[in-house]
C-alpha cells in the first residue's frame, strides 16, 4: 500500500478528487478517491487514495430496478411539489410535529414528506 504525504496546510482529504464524466463530456477516465480514517490507532497513516476505472455496465437493467427508478422519480417529484404547495404546508407541519417524537417517527420534514409521498405512490400502485 502506498503512503500519502500531504503538502503543508493539507491535513486530510476525503471524497472524490476527480470523477469520470458522463458520455460526451470531457473528463478523466478514472476516479480518484481519497479517504481519511479517524480512529484510535497506533499508526498515523490514516489517509488512503484509490483509483477506480470507469466501468461500463454489462447487463440490462431488470424490471425490478426500472420500477425502483420510476418510483424514486415519481416520489421525488411529488415531494418537491408538496413542499412548495402552500395549501398543504400547515397540515404537513402539524402532522410532522405530531409524529416526530414517536417510535419510528421521521426526524426531518423532508424524510417525513418522502414517507408520506412514498406511501401514497405505493397505495396508488396497489390500487391500480
Amino acid at each position: 500500500m502506498a503512503k500519502v504525504e500531504w503538502s503543508a496546510g493539507i491535513d486530510s482529504v476525503s471524497g472524490a478528487l476527480s470523477k469520470p464524466g458522463k458520455n460526451g463530456q470531457h473528463s478523466c477516465e478514472k476516479m480518484l478517491l481519497g479517504t481519511h480514517r479517524v480512529a484510535a490507532t497506533e499508526s498515523n497513516d490514516c489517509n488512503r487514495v484509490y483509483i477506480r476505472r470507469k466501468v461500463q455496465r454489462s447487463t440490462v437493467p431488470q424490471a425490478k430496478e426500472l420500477a425502483a427508478r420510476a418510483r424514486f422519480a415519481s416520489v421525488a417529484a411529488a415531494v418537491k411539489a408538496r413542499s412548495k404547495d402552500l395549501m398543504q404546508q400547515a397540515t404537513d407541519i402539524t402532522d410532522f410535529l405530531a409524529q416526530k417524537d414517536t417510535a419510528g417517527g421521521k426526524k426531518t420534514m423532508k424524510s417525513y414528506l418522502w414517507k408520506v409521498c412514498g406511501d401514497a405512490y405505493d397505495a396508488a400502485l396497489a390500487g391500480a
